[in-house]
């Protein structure tokens, strides 16, 4: 907004606190495209576990909370679809949100916390 006031390039890059090479290149980016964000989309290795296998997984998982990763791989794999091992099954769960964790032990109430509850 800056250089559309008429500002220098030296000035604009000076009062936002950047390079002057990044302030040239953006100011062209917003007169071209109109917009300065680069949308980088399809980078990296495809997922194996897509959006629907999640669905399954996370399924599964709620049917029978004791199962184990190599179970759950086991019957991710029975269908038609590629292979999935333990590890990418187990990364998958983490992302959910769906990790193992073992209830702790409490110990129980006495006669005298029972009185002072009640009290």
């Amino acid at each position: 907004m800056v250089r559309r006031l008429g500002t220098s390039v030296t000035e604009t890059a000076r009062l936002v606190g950047c390079s002057r090479y990044a302030v040239v290149s953006i100011h062209a980016k917003w007169i071209n495209d109109g917009d300065t964000n680069s949308r980088r989309q399809g980078v990296g290795r495809p997922r194996v576990i897509k959006e629907k296998g999640r669905r399954t997984l996370s399924r599964l998982v709620k049917q029978n909370r004791r199962q184990t990763v190599a179970q759950l791989t086991a019957q991710c794999n029975e269908g038609p679809r590629a292979s999935v091992s333990e590890h990418t099954v187990q990364r998958t769960l983490l992302d959910m949100g769906l990790c193992s964790r073992r209830p702790t032990r409490v110990p129980l109430l006495t006669k005298r916390h029972r009185q002072l509850r009640l009290q």
